[in-house]
């Protein structure tokens, strides 16, 4: 809202525009080229000044279209929207109780309950070894009544359980990395992206449709929302800034740099130091850097060295060095395309609500019985799916009634030779 792109920022523009009615702004949403056509000041200006870049038209937007559109964006301009969060100075923080002491109160109860019984029936066999024999034995001390050879052995017992519990459950574990959450390069946002901007998991993850792999998107898939969109909302020009350098695209000029591959490292970070300079000082909203602005191109300069550089790669160009996340063993074969173009299986169902993870996690463990359980419970989607119509038999039990549904298991999706051939 604040910076320009690939025309003026979107902030403050009724204001620029107050010289005119407001029909002419409006007007100027709806269809630029129409306002240029006609020879309005303002709409002749702008043009030149971006040209040969051409406004979309927007010819359905009506008036209250428009009015809250522009509400919209002032309010982020301003900072006055989206209302102030937890955390934010003034806003109502919302404190998460801990309710495990509650556990440790029961425990305790139960410890003491247990101990007073102990007591009882050790009194209890004292009396009536006293009636037979005519001796009263000495009571129990409390440390004697805990190492007395039944609790030992009950304790042991516990012991022996647990750790084999513990153990057996461990192995079977052993390798997987569900919540795992690793730092990578680049502070990538699926909240943002696929949730606030509502991008589709298969605009960036496209092999998930048509092949095995759900492949890791390019720089270029990046670049086809970022060569207009140069700031993020959350970390400004230090996140977007690393897709640039990895690619050879000049912020400064909008444009990718020739014989980039081949140039130093000296002259890589003049171009990018610049744009990151430039950024802040125009934030800033001054004329020089100064030893907060020094700082802050330095950080951020280093961050795109360290993110994009090791000792396999030594220069900020080419891939972008993403940790995998979702891993699964080599025995194992599974494909994306047959799960989500045939079986219209939805991303969530085994990532996760991605569109709310600020950093990306592994949602499910992607262990053999999870994998066995799913197909067991999910029903196959018959109707208007061509891929099905060689299970004739299925298709006439759910026509006269016999089956109410399919499920992956009736269509040999227990078969070991399907993920382990």
């Amino acid at each position: 809202m604040k910076s320009r792109s690939t025309g003026p920022a979107l902030g403050g523009v009724e204001e620029r525009w107050a010289d005119y009615p407001q029909e002419d702004l409006y007007a100027w949403i709806r269809n630029s080229s129409s306002l240029i056509d006609a020879g309005h000041p303002r709409a002749t200006e702008l043009w030149n000044e971006w040209k040969p870049t051409v406004m979309q038209a927007f010819n359905e937007l009506t008036d209250d279209d428009i009015a809250s559109l522009l509400t919209y964006i002032q309010g982020v301009n301003d900072g006055t929207y989206p209302p102030q969060v937890a955390g934010t100075p003034g806003a109502e923080v919302t404190v998460e109780q801990n309710n495990n002491w509650i556990y440790y109160v029961v425990f305790g109860i139960l410890s003491i309950l247990a101990l007073f019984l102990t007591r009882m029936i050790s009194n209890l066999g004292r009396i009536v070894t006293k009636e037979e024999t005519g001796v009263l034995q000495p009571s129990k001390t409390i440390v004697e009544s805990l190492t007395s050879k039944s609790v030992i052995s009950f304790l042991l017992f516990a012991l022996v359980l647990i750790g084999g519990y513990t153990t057996v459950k461990n192995g079977i574990a052993w390798g997987r990395q569900q919540n795992y959450a690793p730092e990578q390069p680049i502070k990538f946002s699926h909240e943002t992206h696929a949730g606030m901007q509502g991008i589709d998991c298969q605009y960036c993850h496209d092999g998930a449709r048509r092949s095995k792999h759900a492949v890791i998107p390019a720089a270029n898939t990046c670049m086809n929302c970022h060569s207009a969109v140069t700031k993020g909302s959350l970390h400004g020009t230090a996140e977007i800034s690393k897709i640039y350098a990895s690619v050879g695209f000049d912020p400064n000029t909008l444009k990718y740099i020739d014989n980039y591959e081949n140039m130093s490292e000296d002259e890589i970070a003049k171009i990018y130091k610049k744009w990151i300079g430039d950024s802040y000082m125009s934030d800033a909203g001054v004329e020089s850097l100064g030893r907060e602005g020094e700082r802050i191109v330095k950080e951020q300069w280093d961050g795109i060295v360290s993110s994009l550089t090791s000792d396999l790669k030594p220069s900020v160009y080419g891939p972008i060095p993403w940790t995998r996340i979702h891993n699964l063993p080599d025995h194992v074969y599974f494909n994306h395309a047959q799960h989500v173009s045939i079986g219209k299986v939805e991303c969530q169902q085994c990532h996760g609500a991605v569109e709310e993870m600020e950093i990306l996690e592994q949602y499910a463990p992607l262990s053999m019985g999870w994998c066995i359980n799913c197909h067991r419970e999910t029903e196959v989607q018959f109707v208007g799916n061509e891929y099905y119509n060689s299970y004739e038999k299925y298709h006439n039990e759910l026509s006269d009634g016999s089956r109410e549904k399919v499920t992956v298991e009736d269509i040999g999706g227990l078969e070991c030779q399907k993920c382990h051939y």
